[in-house]
């Protein structure tokens, strides 16, 4: 879920095109989550091979990654580690909505509510060890990097932008921001058309860029009060207070100037956990400077034996997502002579 700040941050548009050149550091889990939300077949079901695995986490990986190296991206996957234990509160209440999710999928299909079978398969979707290792694999064919955090996917996202190795985070949360990521990427994993919830609307979903400095020139705060922000409204590892959104917590802030102030008002006794440990998470945040980027050639003979003959995928499909690859490839390593001579 993550803090919920998009009321009071400014973004921008821009298009794919626009990160030609550019390392992005990718939320992995967060966007196998994303694939498995929305590719799906129209009754909600997920896309399967013939042993009945899934396969809509792969589809999704596959063709969006090539897409981006056709583009030009380098694309870098970063995967979740252990969560703080301030999470678990937050992953347990996260399994009981996608057990709860499933239940009504499979009544909706059972009555015949297409509709809404697929709007509550859409929460059902749950991320295993065994993908995860899929999606490594994966990406290993391809040659493009993964790192594994040792913490929060998303803080070791930010690392990687604060050390110049990446020019951007990219996931849908805005965790991102508190982690210190100097730039943020939205919407990367699911441009294009999407259908609103619940509604017989379609809107064009584009990236967004986020870029930290910007938002706290505009709110007026550092980034420690943009974390006190965050607490107060509620992040992965706190509930937040009662009836205090974005703009109301962004007043408190300025108000009182820190999280230790704000304690020392009636605020104190409404948080459920200790706020200053849950700071700590957000500017201490467990993360790795050793980890190795290193885009390699995509194998088409490996990728084709692990969708194509392990998971039944489409060979023309494939194929087509290889050559973007290919050509993202190509287009890479013509830059690098124009570089160096040009």
């Amino acid at each position: 879920m993550g803090v919920q700040l998009g009321d009071v941050v400014a973004k921008r548009a821009i298009g794919l095109e626009q990160l030609r050149g550019q390392v992005v550091a990718i939320d992995a889990l967060n966007s196998l989550y994303q694939f498995l939300s929305i590719i799906r077949q129209r009754d909600g079901e997920f896309l399967r091979d013939s042993k009945g695995r899934i396969t809509s986490h792969l589809s999704g990986l596959f063709y969006r990654t090539a897409n981006f190296v056709e583009a030009g991206v380098k694309p870098v996957y970063v995967f979740d580690g252990r969560y703080p234990i301030l999470k678990r509160k937050t992953v347990e209440q996260r399994k009981v909505v996608r057990a709860e999710a499933e239940v009504e999928w499979k009544r909706a299909l059972e009555a015949g509510r297409v509709e809404d079978a697929r709007k509550f398969a859409q929460r059902a979707g749950r991320v295993d060890t065994e993908m995860i290792d899929q999606a490594k694999t994966l990406l290993d064919v391809i040659g493009v990097p993964w790192v594994q955090a040792p913490g929060e996917g998303e803080a070791q996202a930010a690392r990687l932008v604060q050390r110049g190795d990446a020019w951007a985070a990219a996931s849908q949360d805005f965790d991102s921001l508190l982690f210190g990521a100097p730039t943020l990427v939205r919407n990367l994993a699911i441009t294009g058309r999407r259908k609103l919830p619940g509604k017989d609307v379609y809107i064009e979903v584009v990236p967004e860029v986020i870029e930290l400095e910007k938002v706290l020139g505009e709110l007026g705060v550092t980034r420690e009060q943009l974390v006190d922000v965050g607490i107060l409204i509620g992040t992965d590892f706190n509930e937040g207070i009662k009836g205090i959104g974005p703009k109301k917590a962004l007043e408190l802030v300025k108000k009182h100037g820190s999280m230790t102030e704000i304690v020392k008002t009636e605020l104190g006794g409404k948080f459920e956990v200790n706020p200053m440990d849950v700071r700590e998470i957000f500017l201490k945040p467990d993360v790795t400077d050793k980890y190795g980027l290193k885009w390699g050639d995509p194998d088409p003979e490996k990728i084709k034996s692990f969708l194509c003959g392990e998971h039944g995928f489409s060979d023309e499909r494939v194929q087509s997502g290889i050559d973007k690859l290919m050509k993202g490839k190509a287009e890479r390593g013509q830059a690098q002579i124009e570089k160096w001579f040009g």
